[in-house]
């Protein structure tokens, strides 16, 4: 990432986009980089650099954007997760779908734009090895959202041998942000229970206590995309999509954890539908390919995550 590349974020009040359009303003300046989403926005996003109300699958209406801004990095975020993706499915289809084609089409044409387009562990399924998930192996997702994502990893590889796409991907864990409210993922048990242990001091959480998930802190996962969009193309052998994994636990651990900090929390369980999505999931990640291709390495641990969480979020309570 050079001071004269110019960004364009999709979706970026969205859980991954708050905290990259943060960062990327940070590094490259307000004015590099174009903040857009479908729903019109109030605050930082709007306050610190230019944004659009915008939606992807206006294939017109971004390349506009994209031509008007001289963009050369895009980065597509724009996506119903996997929850919500289970109870609007043809939406999701529509819009995991040609909103990626949206991006692709044009990155084809004008061949000097780099994209980052996420992944999921959605795409694995019920037949994937669970423990130490590889690279390679079976992918039989059994929902919407991993339905769409394991296509889209098909479509990347596709642009990028086809057209030479200049295409880049990660197969992203939960992810846990103090910045973002849940999105409507499974995973994000994992984010509203740091809110709730503040607000509330007690949790109900629609998975089981035992249930082991692979999940990441949004600063790693910010730090691993960047890493990744910046480093050299000769260095990356996949196009689909990159393994990534960060920290592996149950919501009985995370529940401990904040317990050493908030001693009265207390949390009891009531499962719903997404307990059927997490146990369809890998348990744990084998992300040996990132590691060796461009140098990937996780830097929180859940303890580590949540001194960090609760800091912040108990700062933003205070100054609110």
């Amino acid at each position: 990432m050079t001071n004269t590349d110019t960004v364009l974020v999709l979706g970026s009040a969205g859980q991954i986009g708050t905290d990259l359009v943060y960062t990327l303003r940070e590094r490259l300046g307000g004015a590099s980089v174009i903040a857009a989403d479908v729903k019109d926005q109030q605050g930082y996003l709007r306050e610190s650099g230019p944004f659009y109300v915008l939606d992807v699958l206006d294939k017109m209406a971004v390349a506009e954007i994209i031509n008007k801004h001289k963009v050369n990095r895009v980065y597509l975020l724009a996506a119903l997760l996997s929850a919500t993706a289970e109870q609007k499915m043809k939406s999701a289809w529509n819009l995991n779908m040609e909103g990626l084609f949206t991006i692709l089409d044009i990155a084809a044409e004008k061949k000097a734009i780099r994209v980052f387009w996420p992944s999921s562990i959605a795409v694995f399924g019920t037949t994937t090895p669970r423990i130490l998930t590889p690279q390679f192996t079976v992918m039989e997702p059994t929902t919407v959202y991993g339905i769409s994502k394991q296509a889209g990893e098909r479509w990347c590889e596709y642009y990028h041998a086809k057209f030479g796409v200049d295409v880049r991907s990660i197969r992203y864990p939960g992810l846990i942000s103090y910045k973002a409210h849940p999105g409507g993922g499974t995973t994000d048990y994992a984010v509203d229970i740091y809110h709730q242990a503040l607000d509330k001091g007690s949790y109900t959480c629609f998975l089981k206590e035992d249930t082991t998930l692979p999940m990441m802190y949004m600063p790693d996962a910010i730090r691993a995309t960047l890493q990744l969009m910046e480093a050299n193309d000769a260095d990356l052998k996949i196009r689909s999509s990159y393994n990534l994994a960060g920290m592996s636990f149950t919501p009985q651990q995370i529940a401990a954890e904040i317990k050493k900090h908030i001693p009265d929390f207390t949390m009891d369980y009531h499962p719903d539908f997404r307990q059927q999505i997490a146990d369809s999931w890998p348990q744990s990640i084998d992300d040996s390919y990132a590691q060796k291709d461009w140098g990937w390495k996780q830097e929180f641990n859940l303890s580590s995550m949540t001194n960090d969480m609760l800091l912040h979020l108990k700062e933003d309570r205070q100054h609110a």
